[in-house]
């Protein structure tokens, strides 16, 4: 058996980095940025008013102001502001030329004699927004490797750039294994269960950026596993679930892995998800990574976080390692065996605004309820000895 930490090296550093791709803007949430992204031009790209009022000189403030125009958004004051002048101005107006001064509407009275008090001074430059305010034409703004999300996908708009290199979404082939797996929805043999992993495994690929192609369910013979993996033809990794064990039915190492010929590890020392298996698939158009999960629903899950997040995360060129955060024992903790273990667990918060992680008393590793519920898998390194309530553990959160 290999370490954890040792499994997810060898596994991310097998995989390729995805191609970079031209998008639409509309198109490019949730993408990742293949390329940094330099703004075209500067915004605001001229000063412009950030409040409803009046635009003068400043040095004229003291004194009744004649107002000589007006001017809105998307328009611009012809004239020039000289002394003793004003023009009226609408938030995001161009500030008229001569104007150095914006005087909120509230702070200014227009008398019946046609003129303009002002009430409370602005300090200068108050309520102006100077030219280049929020960046400059060349800046990167976003850089390579980003994410997008709703404001960075606004922030480019700003700096027009109706285009983006994104890296291509990884391709990632699932393939469900047993006889004893039916779908949710379809008959339900007297001995069989629902196949659910496959589906929980799909969604958690969408959620980290990659690209789930269902394959389906292989049942337990040479042939049927053949002809279901053979569909992953195009995809950029295969991820099976179960059979990856040495059991009689186990057959990924037989038919996929070349009797093991392909296979670099399929032992960890972790609990749950000992059975994870880490090769290249042989198949007739080539051959392509294969990650075996275990076929126990809690364990694939529990591997996938480990593992093929940081997987789809180094095939999109983003920082691939996890960090743990550290939280404070609830309960006391026994000593841990030789195996890293991952204990499904909630969060709270003690009246002293502590962070307290609570493992779940059963881990039996087939209650997905339990794993819909955490929050966080708290890590038992291999060999740890017993903590007390209050020490600190450390912690990965369930979030992708």
């Amino acid at each position: 058996m290999i370490p954890v930490a040792e499994a997810r090296t060898r596994i991310v550093s097998a995989l390729p980095k995805m191609a970079a791709e031209t998008v639409a803007l509309t198109a490019a949430h949730g993408r990742v940025l293949a390329e940094g992204v330099s703004a075209r031009r500067t915004q605001p790209p001229f000063a412009v008013s950030a409040m409803d009022g009046w635009a003068a000189r400043h040095v004229d403030l003291a004194n009744k102001l004649k107002p000589i125009g007006s001017v809105a958004a998307g328009g611009r004051f012809a004239g020039k502001v000289g002394a003793g002048e004003t023009v009226r101005i609408f938030t995001g107006a161009p500030l008229p030329d001569g104007a150095d001064a914006i005087v909120i509407q509230e702070d200014a009275d227009l008398g019946p004699d046609g003129l303009l008090s002002v009430r409370e001074m602005p300090k200068p430059g108050q309520w102006i927004r100077r030219a280049g305010l929020d960046f400059a034409e060349g800046d990167e703004l976003l850089p390579i490797g980003r994410q997008l999300g709703p404001a960075d996908i606004a922030l480019a708009a700003a700096m027009n750039r109706p285009w983006l290199a994104v890296r291509r979404k990884p391709r990632l082939a699932v393939l469900a294994t047993g006889d004893e797996l039916a779908r949710p929805g379809d008959p339900i043999g007297p001995n069989q269960i629902v196949s659910s992993n496959n589906l929980g495994l799909c969604a958690l690929i969408a959620a980290c950026g990659g690209e789930a192609v269902d394959l389906g369910i292989a049942r337990d013979t040479e042939a049927d596993l053949r002809e279901k993996a053979e569909a992953a033809r195009g995809c950029d990794m295969l991820l099976t679930l179960g059979g990856a064990s040495v059991g009689e039915h186990d057959l990924i190492h037989k038919v996929l892995g070349s009797g093991g010929a392909g296979i670099d590890f399929w032992r960890i020392a972790m609990r749950p998800g000992k059975p994870l298996m880490f090769g290249r698939a042989a198949l007739s158009f080539g051959d392509m990574p294969l990650l075996g999960l275990p076929g126990n629903p809690v364990s694939a899950l529990v591997c996938a976080l480990l593992f093929v997040k940081p997987a789809i995360r180094a095939m999109l060129g983003q920082d691939w390692t996890l960090q743990p955060e550290i939280a404070l024992a609830a309960e006391a903790l026994g000593a841990n065996d030789k195996r890293e273990d991952y204990l499904r667990a909630k969060l709270e918060t003690d009246d002293k605004g502590r962070l307290l992680a609570r493992p779940f008393a059963r881990q039996d590793s087939s209650m997905l309820r339990l794993l819909s519920d955490a929050d966080c898998l708290v890590i038992r390194p291999p060999l740890a000895p017993p903590v007390a309530a209050g020490e600190p553990v450390p912690f990965l959160r369930m979030a992708l």
